[in-house]
């Protein structure tokens, strides 16, 4: 055997492991969802347990606070996706195609402000949005999803590659700002549009500290949150809270599964360009 062949089995080998490695708790949770109570407590690790039950997901689906918290958790994740995407196109647009003054300034004073930890800004906002009245609100949780200096980099990392010279034949034809972004820049921005719609949909769908700091009301609270009193209820249910588990990563797997390709497209041609 070649050293390349010997090399190529080593490698995949090891991503393989790895792999396995990284998918064994998740593979186990979901086995453990199916498990009758108290079986996880067994010394020994069951990734099949026998016999399979449904029992953990006919419980939740019955929970009113459970099904209330998908509903909130999935309006409030394609809201704040819509928002976010919004807004972080359009600056992230702006800041590499667009001439004004300070432009190169104050994109450098967002990147700065990338350090900070966001856990500081969190009080001056719940503030803000106080003296506002948007506490207890769903407005509440989606102001500081509507801009993120991450989305911004990453739009305007992505749009630096339109050709100027497109743009430019495009405003000498007598288009106008916003016809040359619907038209022209839109539609080449779909890839870095994609990941930053799974990127936001995914951190909104996850946020635990932001909704919980700022809705009361029981009826208004996320899926985490649900989850998250249902755990306090049934601490030695170890199984069904597997399947809470189970049932707050599902649509964010399924989400990544059918976008991936345009995931990784958006971020190796950002990378690349």
């Amino acid at each position: 055997m070649s050293a390349r062949i010997w090399r190529f089995w080593c490698v995949n080998l090891g991503v393989a492991l790895a792999a396995l490695l990284t998918l064994s708790p998740l593979l186990w949770m979901l086995g453990m969802s199916f498990a009758e109570t108290g079986q996880s407590s067994h010394a020994k690790l069951l990734f099949v347990p026998d016999p399979l039950v449904w029992d953990h997901y006919r419980e939740l689906l019955r929970d009113e606070k459970i099904v209330r918290g998908f509903l909130n958790s999935l309006f409030l994740a394609c809201a704040a996706t819509l928002l976010g995407c919004s807004f972080n196109v359009l600056a992230g647009y702006a800041f590499a195609k667009l001439h004004f003054k300070g432009r190169d300034r104050i994109f450098q004073t967002l990147l700065a402000a990338l350090v900070i930890p966001g856990q500081i800004s969190m009080l001056p906002l719940f503030l803000i949005l106080k003296s506002m009245g948007l506490v207890n609100s769903y407005a509440g949780v989606l102001v500081p999803s509507m801009v993120s200096i991450f989305g911004i980099f990453l739009v305007r990392q992505y749009a630096i590659s339109v050709p100027t010279a497109m743009l430019e034949a495009a405003r000498l034809d007598g288009a106008g700002e916003w016809q040359i972004f619907w038209r022209i820049v839109l539609p080449l921005l779909r890839p870095v549009l994609v990941t930053l719609a799974l990127l936001t949909f995914l951190g909104s769908w996850n946020d635990f500290m932001w909704p919980l700091i700022v809705l009361n009301d029981s009826d208004r609270q996320t899926l985490p949150l649900a989850v998250a009193n249902m755990a306090r209820e049934h601490v030695q249910d170890t199984e069904l809270m597997m399947a809470s588990s189970v049932l707050t990563v599902l649509p964010i797997l399924l989400l990544f599964l059918f976008l991936q390709k345009h995931y990784l497209r958006g971020l190796t041609l950002g990378a690349v360009k």
